[in-house]
């Protein structure tokens, strides 16, 4: 269980929330979490779980059926689940495409899509990445052709979060392919459209449960009126979001390494070798000195990072410098904590094998990290 008793981002309602996710996440998640990694996909029934738990979007506005809270509760409940191993993509709904339809959408599409967003009836994904095209979102290559009141889409889509339990993808595309970043748009498109098509639930090195898929899109014709904001200002909504995108990310980063450190100090003082406990050597208690180090840090950082946040003062160069900074922690906390099981820490038996694997893709998604420093080498 997360130690609250230094935290200073979040107040007395705050501790109520949490306490009710961690009793909703020990009733549906974690009996079935070996399923679902199994399986390679979380089932909708635990959507629909979250949804009347209040799991999900808790800060869109109640007259989209939302609870109208702050950042801090999706907060509590990135971390909630990131500490108890769980790859879910419920993150992905609540932190960033839910904002994108209640910042950026129509009031028909509001009402259209985030009362079932909140109930778990429908589960969202963002298709940004394309095959040929990751961090420099300027390089989309997928069309979206206006014709007469529709769009036509043509195009594929990667590593998409949700892609296979998606209702409806928010698709960054093309309207008019000569003008840069200044042509890219976002569009709603329903998985119901014709000429829309999933491919493979990816086969990935970590993150198991939380299915991730190419999409394709073949003359896929939607109504303009799908458009998310004004055509063109995609690139600029993506900009926009991205402070919350990259905070909910090291927000994880950091529970996650919490619950590698805390692996590793139980197995420790469980498992003996040459007649004593291994938490007795030297090295063992210096490498988790480190280890506790940096996860204080850490804390005190994120307790940081999330009130400026919820003030709207976090900016994007310190967003990305967060999600710099945890994910690498996160890396290298993973990497002690296996290394302190020895040989049971390779076996995927033991929750650090899982938490290991998991922590490699957050220096990856969401910008690399390598495009994080130069952002925040831009700020300088």
């Amino acid at each position: 269980m997360l130690d609250m008793s230094a935290r200073f981002a979040f107040n007395e309602d705050h501790a109520l929330f949490r306490d009710s996710v961690r009793k909703m996440l020990e009733r549906e998640l974690l009996p079935n979490l070996d399923r679902f990694e199994e399986e390679g996909i979380v089932s909708r029934q635990f959507w629909l779980a979250c949804g009347e738990a209040g799991m999900l979007c808790p800060n869109v506005s109640p007259d989209y059926g939302g609870l109208g809270l702050d950042f801090g509760y999706n907060a509590v409940i990135d971390e909630e689940l990131a500490y108890a191993g769980s790859s879910v993509g419920v993150p992905l709904q609540n932190d960033i495409t839910a904002e994108y339809v209640q910042a950026y959408g129509s009031e028909e599409q509001k009402l259209r899509y985030l009362p079932k967003m909140v109930s778990g009836e429908c589960i969202s994904a963002i298709a940004m990445t394309e095959p040929a095209t990751g961090s420099d979102l300027q390089a989309i290559r997928t069309t979206a052709r206006k014709s007469g009141d529709r769009y036509v889409i043509n195009g594929a889509k990667t590593y998409v979060t949700n892609g296979q339990n998606a209702d409806v993808v928010i698709v960054a595309a093309k309207t008019d392919p000569g003008l840069g970043a200044r042509g890219l748009s976002l569009i709603l498109v329903d998985a119901d459209t014709p000429g829309f098509a999933r491919g493979r639930n990816l086969d990935k090195i970590g993150l198991w449960s939380a299915d991730t898929s190419e999409l394709f899109f073949n003359d896929v014709e939607v109504p303009v009126a799908n458009r998310l904001g004004a055509e063109g200002s995609g690139f600029a909504y993506l900009m926009n979001q991205l402070p919350q995108e990259r905070l909910s990310i090291a927000t994880s980063a950091q529970a996650a390494a919490q619950r590698a450190f805390d692996e590793a100090l139980a197995f420790v003082k469980d498992r003996k070798a040459f007649g004593q406990p291994i938490f007795e050597f030297q090295n063992t208690k210096f490498t988790l000195a480190d280890m506790k180090s940096q996860l204080q840090v850490g804390w005190a950082h994120l307790d940081w990072a999330i009130r400026r946040h919820i003030a709207g003062a976090l900016t994007t160069a310190e967003a990305s410098a967060a999600k710099q900074w945890h994910s690498d922690m996160q890396n290298r906390i993973t990497d002690m904590a296996l290394q302190l099981h020895g040989g049971a820490g390779y076996m995927n038996e033991y929750l650090i094998a899982r938490l290991w694997r998991d922590a490699r893709v957050t220096r990856i998604f969401g910008g690399t990290n390598e495009i994080m420093k130069e952002v925040v080498s831009r700020s300088l």
